[in-house]
């Protein structure tokens, strides 16, 4: 394959409700956008890094950058039988995994459309129906909470995830345990913790949660590894893992007993694939993490998640779960059984009049350029 031209768009969108973290507040999602020609096809891709470097050190402002000055034109009119070949060109950059996720996604979805498979089965996965949890961030009070995930528990999500930050931790957990004594139910911390917390960990582990995900800072599983050691509720790492190195690192420790996947995070879903490889042959499972990104993105994780291995219910939503009106259509509908069903050849694309509203950069980069 080769791609003759890409056009490249920084979006805005806003969100219902501002989405609230150990690291911060999002009022809305900045995500980098990327249509991709090869031949008389076209294929999208999307990459959510959010607006600033606070989740990982890329933001959506980096990623338009660096996809548009060095990433697009180093592989732009050069042959790719595989999107491995993509990863091995680009290895010449050093890290900034959701820029080369936002041009590796778009060779699957490219192959997906000129051979017209499903990405899920190019994928290796199967044609079965992806659960979804439902997952709550930093609340305006802990009634507001309660309230949200009994509604979540009335409609049968099968496993409710939280959001903490010191100050919004253990007295949270001990109200929505008092309340909810039967919930399947994990925590993420976004690396917002250290090894000095010791004591809260070991109160958490009173709560019988299903794990807590990454606890630590972004970049270790050193101190995951000491961490898992002295409690006994599992530890998922997130953040940690960034690429396949470092996911064999995490195992080799014992840093972690699940991973979440995500395809931006790792560079793409080549490697999203071979971390799965590597946590299943460790007894690892994994599940599919979001970053609240438009039908695009979205997709492209449920197509994912039809992998063996990732067994536990995804952090994937609804476009009404965050947006008045989804970017791109068609929109990312639950069936009745709360779970979403992967497409065919043909993934959701931006709706040219949410695109031009919600566009903040464009540029287009080909050959004639």
């Amino acid at each position: 394959m080769r791609i003759e031209k890409f056009e490249v768009y920084q979006v805005a969108m806003p969100l219902i409700y501002p989405w609230r973290t150990a690291y911060g507040e999002d009022p809305e999602i900045h995500s980098v956008l990327v249509k991709a020609t090869s031949g008389n096809h076209t294929a999208w891709s999307e990459s959510s890094p959010l607006y600033a470097p606070m989740y990982l050190p890329e933001s959506a402002g980096s990623v338009f950058y660096n996809v548009s000055e060095f990433f697009a034109p180093f592989i732009l009119n050069h042959e790719f039988e595989s999107a491995e070949q993509i990863n091995q060109k680009l290895s010449i950059f050093k890290g900034n995994t959701f820029a080369k996720a936002a041009l590796e996604i778009c060779w699957w979805t490219l192959q997906s459309k000129i051979t017209k498979t499903p990405l899920h089965k190019l994928l290796g996965g199967k044609s079965k129906e992806v659960q979804a949890g439902a997952d709550f961030g930093i609340q305006d009070s802990i009634d507001m909470l309660l309230g949200n995930i009994q509604k979540a528990v009335d409609a049968g999500f099968p496993r409710v995830k939280l959001k903490v930050s010191r100050g919004w931790d253990l007295d949270v957990l001990k109200a929505v345990r008092s309340t909810f004594p039967d919930l399947i139910l994990h925590i993420d911390c976004n690396g917002g913790y250290s090894l000095e917390d010791i004591a809260l960990f070991k109160e958490i582990d009173k709560l019988n949660l299903i794990f807590i995900e990454q606890p630590l800072h972004f970049a270790d599983v050193l101190d995951h590894s000491e961490l898992a050691k002295s409690i006994d509720t599992p530890i998922c790492l997130d953040e940690s893992i960034t690429s396949i190195k470092s996911a064999q690192d995490a195992i080799k420790v014992n840093a972690c007993k699940f991973i979440n996947i995500k395809p931006g995070r790792v560079g793409g879903l080549y490697n999203s694939i071979e971390i799965n490889k590597l946590a299943r042959e460790n007894g690892i499972p994994v599940w599919v993490g979001g970053m609240l990104e438009s039908a695009v993105g979205s997709s492209i994780c449920v197509e994912l998640a039809t992998l063996d291995n990732f067994t536990y219910p995804g952090d994937l939503f609804p476009s009404s779960r965050f947006y008045v009106r989804d970017l791109s259509e068609p929109s990312l509908e639950l069936t009745e059984n709360l779970t979403f069903k992967p497409f065919g050849i043909d993934l959701p694309t931006p709706n040219a009049d949410m695109l031009k509203k919600c566009t903040l950069k464009k540029i287009v980069i080909s050959s004639n350029k």
